[in-house]
């Protein structure tokens, strides 16, 4: 998809583009997120990887499941991180210096972003019209917002890092829904083995994709 490439080249990522229609999500109720929080998910991805002429976008392959279902993960509680301080902020290969578990980042973060959107616009987040939410989104990335001890940007790019796992992981996990992520990219998934067609570049895989589980596309 030309977004998901745009970001992983530069910080380019959430440049102008129009809402392209895109299906409701299916019904889902968070056990993670509270109603407000996830006004604020079903927006921010449906901008994050709107759907295109390429193929679906965040919300057709379910990825605010997926962000809800990860917080009950030993991941999102921080298990295998190092939480002791000091704290100290510096240069990016100190890595992550934040007192916070993904979950209190989350909640933290989005109550942020939905303060900023009030004191600007006065509506939280969900409510903006897609252009202004692009121009918070972009604040956010480049930093210049801050909650309080937490820089924006880092907020930004777990929220980000997480919407591409959603749409791109094994659908096992809640996102990548029908296998749409891998369809799109021509990926085959988890097939025992594909190692005659790993030197075939720009060659058409022609078996489709498979989940772990079996599911096919």
């Amino acid at each position: 998809m030309q977004g998901v490439a745009g970001v992983a080249a530069c910080s380019t990522f959430l440049s102008s583009r129009m809402r392209a229609a895109t299906p409701p999500a299916k019904a889902y109720t968070p056990r993670f997120f509270d109603g407000a929080e996830w006004d604020f998910l079903l927006a921010a991805c449906d901008r994050l990887i709107p759907a295109d002429e390429n193929g679906p976008g965040a919300l057709a392959l379910d990825v605010p499941r997926f962000l809800d279902m990860q917080m009950d993960t030993p991941y999102a509680h921080g298990a295998q991180w190092f939480m002791d301080g000091p704290f100290v902020q510096g240069p990016d290969n100190l890595g992550y210096q934040l007192p916070y578990d993904p979950r209190t980042l989350y909640r933290r973060g989005i109550a942020g972003m939905n303060a900023h959107a009030a004191t600007r616009h006065g509506r939280p987040f969900a409510s903006l019209a897609p252009s202004v939410q692009d121009e918070l989104l972009q604040a956010a990335e480049k930093g210049t917002l801050a909650f309080g001890d937490i820089p924006s940007r880092v907020f930004f790019d777990q929220l980000l890092a997480n919407v591409m796992e959603g749409a791109f992981s094994d659908p096992v996990h809640g996102g990548n829904t029908r296998l749409g992520g891998w369809v799109m990219l021509g990926f085959p998934g988890a097939r025992a083995d594909f190692m005659d067609w790993v030197d075939r570049y720009g060659a058409h895989y022609p078996l489709g994709s498979i989940s772990i589980s079996g599911e096919t596309a």
